[in-house]
């Protein structure tokens, strides 16, 4: 009987066959439509998330954005950022995001979300669906875990006011890249 793999080592290995693992497989990188650079691929999800009814400031806080995949027959996103385990603070909740984003975009919903989490009591608890109810301006954005546990907010907390506002982001992040 060999000796037991020493705990650094399993944890490294865990580590090393984790990071490999990604949601997107072959099949979904030959189908889906792809862009890369930043500009671009923000662009890309400000569009998506506009045509989807949903919150135009909702994952383009993510900076340097490198890769954005979608395939639009299922509604397959993937965003791959430079920076891992990047958080960002919006109105009333603080939301950090992995490296690799993905979901499934649907009209005011997004489901089988990966990558993203939301800090409650401070833990940070794994996000796996975000939806919108209503389309007025008193309408609410709630987040829903793997567990089932919800919690809705306003959903002027995670809009742009207007497009002067996106653009400005738009141009304090590439600044930011550029010096």
């Amino acid at each position: 009987m060999s000796a037991p793999e020493p705990a650094a080592n399993l944890l490294t290995s865990r580590h090393r066959r984790r990071k490999d693992m990604s949601m997107v497989t072959p099949d979904i990188r030959a189908k889906a439509e792809v862009c890369y650079g930043d500009e671009t691929c923000r662009e890309k999800i400000i569009s998506l998330l506009t045509e989807k009814g949903l919150p135009s400031g909702l994952i383009t806080v993510l900076e340097e954005i490198e890769e954005y995949r979608y395939i639009k027959d299922t509604g397959f996103v993937s965003l791959k950022h430079k920076s891992k385990g990047k958080d960002h603070r919006f109105d009333k909740v603080a939301v950090c995001y992995d490296n690799e984003v993905t979901a499934y975009f649907e009209p005011n919903r997004i489901r089988n979300l990966t990558g993203v989490k939301a800090k409650e009591f401070l833990i940070w608890i794994t996000l796996s669906e975000i939806y919108v109810s209503g389309d007025n301006p008193a309408a609410l954005i709630t987040f829903k875990t793997p567990a089932g546990f919800s919690k809705s907010f306003p959903l002027s907390s995670f809009s742009f006011k207007d497009e002067e506002e996106a653009n400005e982001v738009l141009e304090a992040k590439i600044g930011k890249l550029k010096g």
